[in-house]
């Protein structure tokens, strides 16, 4: 009763979305919008359209049979409840994605696949294996996501709008931006980090360490291609340049090639499969990377054919695993005899995967030749890259498909046996899928793939697959990979082969920068949070002055047209009084000269007040500099006596930091009063002074009224400065301190 109530939520779904393939086929985009933040201009929108569905459909299906196939691998499981609790917030947090319709609404679903995805991979906690694995997902998607906020932000910025709809309508003001190239590098690392691309593609083999179904469901069919979807879905904004050409070729055809080489290094099934859906997620970036209308129609073809033979495999080993007690190829062979059902599905998903007629995989490959042939540039090394890696994935294909369930049993201490119907059904219904697909390509087409064509291109693109092309070089090159991969496979088992990952592997990499990570906070920590007053005054001081300086000299194109310095006698006169008065302060070794210094700054500014026009602000200034001195003063007979505390060279610094500083703020007022003000703001204050606050005096009207609750701030301020003092102070007074 309870796995019929779990299976409802997944197929109610997956009917729903089946409904819509007619509507969407035709053009149709659903949408529906909710307020969220409307002052930011932000909606909690969604939108349905042929990209969109297509994925929400492997979403809801193959979460269908991951969940039916859960129920029995994971039988007796103390946590069998919180599997499907993590498992169906999982896949609501991918239906946000995919569905999403605006950009925040698409990153907030973004994270929480990454959050949903930490809880599966390590939902055996008590294996450090499992916990070390979540951990290194969260930490590299995570990281990654932080990059895709900030691209977003930059995105919508330059459109003024985060509604994807209009977004996806700004390709060619997006693309003239100067900031295009950053953004473009920042949606990149949000999805290269979520679809395992070089040099992050060490975190999916890792995250094995889940259960199979988790395994099945995230890594093969779903979460592990978000960064696909994030590369499709703003293909119309981002693509089409130089830039994205370059990027996703060259880290896709990496990717490609990495991951069939390491496929074949394993010894585990799971781990096999791991590999070669980094490879296929290779080839998905470098398709897209191409950018041609048949690159794109590949693309949207291997993500759902790859989709059915990986989860169909992947839940075949788990059944071998489950029946066998294994899931070394070392150990296994011959197996079939013992559960034909399992090496059905996983016979035909490998034969899917290697390409072979007639298969859904087959007309897939045909496209990527095609597609590569047809490369805007460099067609034969793109070309030679796909039939390498394609060569490789049959041989591994052979490894997870075929080398368990044929042969002889190669360890006879093991005793396999049939599974029961919930562990072999679920591989089987992809596998078939994939065999249906290749007896129908132009129904499957029609409905599916050109939709989601045409919102990757953002154009309507004419789709035609067909299972058979005739005799032509495409299916010369198919021909050749099956032959070269087949004696990979048999040149595989005759070479023992290293398994291990070697010191310049990026995993590797990644563990020496994790183990530094500590060393580099506690650097930063002794530099920046070292009790020293002053490291924290020149800290925060410095970085908003250098921030500043770095708008004033970048924002403006006049910043350096400054007018030059002009007065009369006693202005000059006023200026030089208050700079004698700051260098008194500075060089003095007595405190009540230092503070009667200070006091002739403090006077000398609010001479100026008075010489510009500003009577009530002078009078303002006159009785802060009086109450100032005369605190000072009172305190100063309870100071200790006054030492030279610092070197020499400490003193140069801070004479540095102290002239740089004044330097820039100097230079930054001196531009502000170049500029012409704003006259309505002083003229507001004049006209609202009396009726609004019922004072004459502006400034004190905008102190205790119209910036009251600012002027409360900061006698708060001082007030509890004061008694920070006091409390220094007294216990000194209380042990009878000489000073």
């Amino acid at each position: 009763m309870l796995l019929a109530l779990l299976l409802a939520i997944p197929l109610s779904l997956f009917g729903w979305f089946v409904l819509q393939i007619g509507p969407v086929a035709s053009g149709q985009t659903l949408q529906a919008s909710f307020a969220w933040l409307p002052s930011l201009g932000i909606a909690l929108s969604f939108r349905l359209d042929g990209l969109g569905l297509l994925f929400a459909l492997l979403i809801s299906g193959i979460g269908a049979l991951v969940l039916l196939y859960a129920s029995s691998y994971l039988h007796g499981h103390p946590h069998w409840g919180r599997f499907n609790g993590f498992i169906l917030a999982f896949m609501a947090a991918m239906l946000g994605t995919v569905l999403a319709g605006d950009l925040f609404t698409l990153f907030i679903f973004w994270e929480l696949t990454g959050l949903c995805s930490f809880l599966l991979i390590g939902f055996d906690y008590q294996q450090e294996e499992s916990r070390r694995a979540a951990f290194q997902a969260l930490l590299v998607t995570g990281a990654g996501g932080l990059a895709l906020l900030a691209g977003i932000i930059l995105l919508s910025q330059i459109v003024g709008s985060s509604d994807l709809t209009i977004i996806l309508d700004s390709g060619g003001l997006v693309r003239s931006h100067n900031l295009y190239l950053p953004i473009l590098l920042l949606m990149l690392a949000g999805a290269f980090t979520k679809s395992a691309q070089f040099p992050f593609h060490f975190w999916l083999p890792g995250a094995m360490a889940a259960p199979t179904p988790v395994s099945a469901y995230l890594h093969s069919a779903t979460m592990v291609k978000l960064g696909i979807f994030l590369l499709a879905r703003f293909s119309p904004v981002l693509g089409g340049t130089d830039s994205w050409f370059v990027c996703l070729t060259c880290i896709g055809g990496i990717t490609l090639l990495l991951g069939a080489v390491k496929a074949l290094l394993r010894t585990d099934l799971k781990q096999i499969l791991a590999w070669t859906t980094v490879s296929a997620l290779g080839m998905l970036t470098l398709l897209l990377g191409l950018g041609t209308p048949l690159a794109m129609t590949a693309a949207m073809l291997l993500l759902a054919v790859h989709a059915l033979y990986k989860s169909s495999l992947f839940l075949t080993a788990g059944a071998v695993d489950h029946g066998s007690g294994t899931r070394d190829i070392t150990r296994l062979g011959g197996i079939g005899r013992s559960m034909p059902q399992v090496a059905l599905a996983g016979g035909l998903a490998a034969l899917s995967m290697a390409g072979m007629l007639p298969l859904a995989g087959f007309i897939a490959k045909e496209l990527f030749y095609e597609a590569s042939l047809h490369a805007p540039s460099s067609p034969w090394l793109v070309t030679a890259v796909v039939f390498l890696g394609n060569s490789l994935t049959v041989a591994a294909a052979l490894l997870a498909g075929y080398l368990p369930f044929y042969g002889t049993l190669k360890d006879t201490g093991l005793h396999p046996h049939q599974v029961d119907l919930r562990l072999w059904l679920p591989p089987l219904i992809p596998a078939m899928l994939g065999l249906l697909i290749g007896f129908f390509p132009a129904v499957f087409g029609s409905l599916l793939v050109a939709p989601a064509v045409a919102r990757v291109a953002g154009r309507p693109v004419p789709v035609e697959l067909a299972l058979w092309h005739g005799f032509n070089p495409v299916l010369l090159l198919s021909i050749i990979t099956l032959g070269t991969g087949l004696a990979l496979f048999r040149l595989h088992r005759k070479i023992k082969l290293p398994t291990q990952p070697t010191k310049w592997d990026t995993e590797q990499l990644y563990h020496l920068l994790l183990a530094g990570l500590p060393g580099f906070a506690g650097m930063i920590t002794r530099y920046l949070q070292n009790g020293r007053l002053r490291y924290y005054l020149m800290t925060v001081t410095g970085t908003a002055v250098a921030l500043m300086a770095v708008t004033l000299f970048t924002s403006s194109t006049d910043s350096m047209d400054l007018p030059k310095p002009d007065g009369s006698l006693h202005e000059w006169l006023t200026a030089l009084i208050i700079l004698s008065g700051a260098l008194m302060a500075t060089m003095t070794d007595s405190r009540l000269a230092a503070v009667a210094a200070l006091g002739v700054v403090g006077y000398g500014v609010a001479l100026i007040y008075i010489l510009f026009g500003a009577p009530d602000l002078a009078m303002t200034q006159f009785c802060i500099e009086t109450l100032s001195i005369i605190l000072f003063v009172l305190v100063l007979h309870k100071l200790p006596r006054f030492a030279l505390l610092s070197s020499t060279g400490s003193r140069l610094r801070d004479m540095v930091v102290a002239l740089g500083i004044g330097s820039i703020m100097t230079l930054l007022v001196w531009h502000a009063v170049s500029q012409p003000l704003i006259p309505s703001l002083s003229a507001w204050f004049m006209q609202q002074s009396l009726p609004a606050g019922h004072g004459r005096n502006v400034v004190n009207v905008i102190l205790v009224d119209f910036r009251a609750l600012d002027t409360l701030g900061e006698i708060t301020v001082l007030a509890v400065a004061a008694l920070g003092v006091y409390a220094m102070l007294k216990p000194r007074s209380s042990k009878g301190g000489t000073d």
